[in-house]
Formats: structure tokens, sequence, C-alpha cells
């Protein structure tokens, strides 16, 4: 606990010097213009303001939230539905393993930004194609946690298990499962944080509401501080989205911290 608080202190007193400089180098030193870099009580003034207030952009903050949360998380959900069990499938079954991989290795090296044009061409501009984008970037790395998770059980569990008479169906449910659940998690995680980016990145090319629309619409009106309030808002819901994950995770696999008692 002493070393819990320790750390949380030491977290707190970055976050309050990475503030001091910001509130130095603009109030103080004059470093950066305000139109380039607005101090911090002017970027508060207009966090507060932006929750009820439309312009310039057209929408509250909470509206821009929420048109980004429930298209992120439609396509993150999609994508982990269809991504893990694909990925456990191909790390217990050598068949589909070797069907399915080599096309799966061919499309993995594409980053999920790279899929933005391309779906924009299939999906035209709405939602459909910036759901499409955050779906393959879940998918991807949800197909390779699982397919890594199943691949690293150890023989000897599932020696132990053969022997006892447990079919294979029993041994991928009491024994591979379980014990690829850590990688899995894994996987979600990194989708959740990749998800969330590429979407931001899509709604800054073709979207009329989104945080990526309002800070990209507020960057052409040269509005610094709508900018970093949008940026400010992507950081907060990204950590509440890591967080929610963390203790589902938390619940889930067993004895997960028992190696740091």
């Amino acid at each position: 606990m002493n070393k819990k608080y320790f750390y949380a202190l030491v977290s707190v007193l970055s976050l309050c010097g990475f503030f001091l400089i910001w509130y130095l180098v603009t109030e103080v030193l004059h470093w950066f213009p305000p139109q380039a870099l607005p101090d911090p009580m002017h970027i508060v003034r207009s966090f507060i303001r932006k929750w009820s207030s439309r312009a310039p952009d057209g929408g509250t903050l909470p509206q821009h939230i929420w048109a980004s949360l429930h298209l992120a998380l439609y396509g993150f959900l999609l994508g982990a539905v269809i991504g893990i069990p694909l990925g456990i499938i191909m790390g217990w079954n050598r068949t589909i393993d070797l069907l399915v991989t080599p096309m799966f290795q061919i499309l993995r090296p594409i980053p999920p930004i790279a899929w933005i044009p391309i779906m924009l061409i299939f999906f035209g501009i709405g939602q459909t194609a910036k759901a499409a984008v955050i779906f393959v970037s879940t998918v991807t790395n949800c197909i390779l946690n699982s397919y890594y998770g199943i691949k690293q059980t150890r023989d000897v569990h599932l020696w132990v298990s053969r022997t006892f008479g447990a079919s294979s169906w029993q041994m991928l449910w009491t024994i591979a499962i379980p014990s690829a659940l850590p990688m899995i998690f894994a996987g979600l995680n990194l989708s959740l944080n990749v998800a969330w980016m590429s979407l931001v990145a899509a709604e800054m090319l073709a979207a009329n509401k989104g945080l990526g629309y309002m800070i990209q619409y507020n960057r052409m009106m040269a509005r610094a501080d709508y900018v970093i309030v949008g940026m400010i808002a992507i950081t907060l819901v990204g950590a509440i989205l890591t967080k929610i994950l963390s203790m589902v995770e938390n619940a889930v696999v067993k004895g997960r911290h028992l190696g740091e008692k």
C-alpha cells in the first residue's frame, strides 16, 4: 500500500509539474502566442463552455463524445466477437490454421489508418465506412493475440488431461482458453486503443460530428483552445474505456495478480 500511494503521489506531482511548465511558458514567459497555445486556465474555461455551447462546430462536447463513442464501441465489439473465436480456432485446429493464416499474414501488416481511403470508396462518407475501419483495426489484433494465446498452451497440461480421458473440446474449454485469457485481454486492450485512434483519424477526413471532426473543424477555424479540448476529451474517454476493460479482466482472469503478492 505504501508503494501504491508513493506511485500515486509521483503521478500527481508529475501532472502538477506539467501544468506548471505550461503556465510558465504561456502566461509568464510568453513563449507562445495565445492563438497557438492558450494557457491552462483558458483551456479549462473552454472545456466547461463546450459542454453546453455548439459554436463553432455545431455540436456540444457531449454530443461529439457520444458520436465517436457509440461508433467506436460498435466496431470494437463486432471485431472482438468475430476475431477472438477465429483466433482461437486458428490456434487450436491445424487445418484451419493452414487455410486462414496465409491470408491473415498478408493483411496483418497494413496499418488501420491505411484502410480509411478504401473504406470511403466502398461505403462512402458515412457511419458504415468508419465502423468498417474500426472493425478491421480491432479484428486483426484480436485474432493475433487469441491465436498466440492458444499456441502458448503448455503441452504438459494437454498431455495430463488427455491421460485422464479429456476430449479435444474439453481440453480447449478447460485448459487452452483459460490459459490464453491474459493474451486475449491484452489483444482487446490494444484493439480498443487502436480502434479509438482509428475512429478519430477517420472523422478528421470525412465526418460531420465526432471528436475528430471537432478537432479538424476548429483547427481550420484557428481555435487552438477547442482543439486541445478535443484532445483532452479523447484522452479521458480512452482512459475510462481502458479502466473498464481492466476491471472486466480482473473479474474474468482468475489468479491474475497472485504472482504480485
